[in-house]
This record gives structure tokens, sequence and C-alpha cells, in this order.
């Protein structure tokens, strides 16, 4: 039986980044609901499937660490042992020979194999920089939010580190297509049954399998939602069949989703729109956390909630359902306090208002108080200030 892989167990079989906790949190960033693929394996341990492969990562205070496994064989037994070009080349103690997984290694196969192994290690490092976004220096961007939103800066005292995720434009998509009327726990069994019934099985650890996210071809199949039905869907697997056929019938393919990242944001938002199952709040979703859309502010009941009681915004007061005229003043609210990373702002605070975090919140009662005292103080001017500029 082939296990999650720990650190503690020795860093041969890890590689790592240089990154500091105040710019990656990987227990907030990836637990508060913008993937659903990523479970806490260990001890602050965290293993999921991203491009194509299973990765498990863990940090200290200034490191950021992964591990990766290998693909199933050729026969379908995926046992997940560590990549053969990836194993260390060592000198042997008693011969001085070259020796590689407790073979001779040849010197004429040395240098090929370390090349190999560089070359994984350099695309493996490229794709998960790309995936936390590591070129946008986060510490930067909160002291901005701070110094323009008192609220935030609170907040961003305790909950640093919440980084926005760049996905995979398909399973984005069809992971947030599963999120209507749903909460992030349900969503992740959800994900992960879609995973297991129509995704490539990449490999086993401990008693878990661990899949690819589903093709499009796969989701588009006629067979898919009477499939999704009896895994408990409900009405969500008729919009996954619908989304993947229009895609590939109408638009060509997942190149089409690829190419809204260089489209504005608005057409962007609009095209996503003419999938079945795909409303405003999906829609800006898919564009802020797949589409390089970092304005965007997705805004549901739990942002409008947040919006009136923390910032007393105005918009959609004396309706009982969110329109897309609200969305857009919420969403237009934001912008305005925030700027152009206002998507990312608002991870933060959604983050910090989940159940599952309120721990990190715990404060002596007289001093939250007197605390959140100015804090309003400060938040009623500056939404003086944006309610004027936006009239």
């Amino acid at each position: 039986m082939f296990k999650h892989a720990l650190l503690s167990a020795g860093t041969n079989a890890w590689r790592s980044l240089a990154c500091s906790r105040s710019e990656l949190r990987l227990d907030l960033t990836l637990g508060c609901g913008q993937s659903f693929r990523w479970r806490e394996t260990g001890d602050g341990h965290w293993t999921g499937v991203m491009g194509g492969r299973v990765w498990t990562l863990t940090q200290t205070d200034d490191t950021l660490w992964y591990h990766t496994y290998s693909i199933p064989s050729a026969t379908g037994e995926g046992d997940c042992r560590k990549r053969r070009a990836g194993a260390p080349i060592l000198e042997s103690k008693s011969s001085g020979k070259k020796v590689k997984g407790g073979m001779e290694v040849k010197e004429e196969e040395e240098e090929e194999l370390l090349a190999v192994r560089t070359d994984l290690d350099r695309k493996e490092e490229v794709l998960l920089r790309d995936y936390f976004q590591l070129d946008v220096k986060l510490g930067d961007l909160y002291r901005e939010w701070g110094a323009a939103d008192p609220h935030f800066k609170h907040i961003a005292n305790i909950f640093t580190g919440v980084r926005m995720l760049r996905q995979d434009p398909t399973e984005c998509l069809f992971s947030f297509i599963c999120t209507s009327n749903n909460h992030i726990s349900r969503i992740q069994g959800m994900v992960e049954r879609l995973c297991q019934s129509l995704g490539t099985l990449l490999c086993h650890l401990d008693q878990t399998s661990y899949h690819d996210f589903p093709s499009l071809s796969a989701l588009a199949d006629s067979s898919v939602e009477a499939c999704l039905r009896d895994l408990g869907f409900g009405y969500r697997a008729k919009f996954l069949q619908q989304s993947a056929r229009q895609i590939l019938d109408s638009h060509g393919g997942p190149l089409w989703l690829q190419g809204l990242r260089t489209a504005s944001y608005l057409q962007a938002r609009d095209a996503l729109r003419t999938l079945p199952g795909v409303g405003p709040k999906v829609a800006d979703c898919v564009c802020l956390m797949s589409l390089d859309k970092a304005c965007v502010v997705p805004v549901d009941t739990h942002v409008w909630q947040i919006a009136k009681r923390d910032y007393s915004c105005i918009a959609g007061s004396g309706k009982k359902s969110l329109t897309d005229k609200v969305h857009q003043e919420i969403g237009d609210f934001f912008r305005q306090l925030w700027g152009p990373y206002a998507g990312w702002a608002h991870s933060v605070l959604f983050c910090a208002d989940l159940k599952k975090f309120q721990k990190l919140k715990e404060m002596p009662s007289l001093k939250q108080e007197e605390v959140n005292s100015d804090i309003k103080a400060e938040v009623e001017g500056k939404k003086t200030k944006i309610i004027k500029t936006l009239r």
C-alpha cells in the first residue's frame, strides 16, 4: 500500500520554492472554496490533482514544499511510486560508482537522466508558480487594500496569505456549475464523484484513488446526465452535460475557454452566460479563478451580506433576491474600493467569514468591540466617498 508523502520522512523526495506564509497560506487558499480537489492528508499536508498530476504540498515558514506521484502503469496498476526520472543519483561509498534506485548507472546514462530530471523539475515548478500566481506580490496588495479599507486591514492581520488560484478553465467551469444552491463540503463530494466516474485514474494512495478531471468529450456524452443523477447531482447533471456538448458543438472545444483569458471581462462573462447552468455568480467565479480577470467580485448572498453588514452598502436595499443590477452594483462598489485586484481582496473577506476558520478570529470581547467601533467609523467615511463617486 503506497502512502501519502510526509515531509517529516525526509526531504529527498521533495522539491521546494522560496515562499513565505505571508505570500501563501495553504490551509486558507486551498480550503476557502476556490478549488474542490484538495484534501488535508497529513498535518499541514494537502494532496490534490493539478495539471494531470497528483501533488502533496506543505510549507514551512519561508518555503513551499511539493511532491508529485507517478501515473498508472500500462497495466492500469497505479502504484504511485516516485518517478524513475526523478529518483536521486547517488555515489556508492564502497565502489564509488553512480547508483540510482539501487541499480548501477552507466556513465553515458548519467547525463541523460540528470537532464530528464531537471526538465521535469523545471516544468513542475513553472506549473506550481502559475497555479498559485506567485509572480503577484501579495504583500504589496494587502498593504494597498489595507490603506484603502480599514475593515480589510483588520481582517488582513489575521488572514494573511490568501491567494487567488489560476485554475484550468474547464475544471473551474464545471466545478462551479456544481455550486448552485450548495455548500463547500457537498460540492467537494460531488466534484470527487464526477472525477471518479468520468476522469482518468492517476494513482492510489493509502485507500484513496486520484483521478484527473474529466475531458469535455467525457462530460458531453449522452449517458452522462443519467449517470450523474444517479450520483446525486440532481438538476445540475443536465447543466453539466449540456454545457459540455454546447462548448464542443458550437465553440470548438476547450481552446474556446482558454481563449477567454484574452477577452475583456464583460466579453468573457457574457460568453460564459450562454451556457446552461451558468448565471452571473458562476460566470464571475470562472472569470476570476481561471480567466485572469482579477477585478471580478463574484456576488452571492454571502458576499451581499458582507457588503451590508461590514460596509453598510445600500445596493439592493429592499430586495429579497440578487438581481443582475444588484450584482453589478455590489461588484462596482468593491472595485471602486479595492482597485484592479478587487477579486483577490474579496477572497480574503470571504475566507474570513467561513465558519471553518472562525477560531482564527477569536479575541477578547472588549478589545474586539473597541476595534469594531473604530473600524465602523472609518468604513462609514470610505463608503460615503465611494457612493458619491459612483453617482
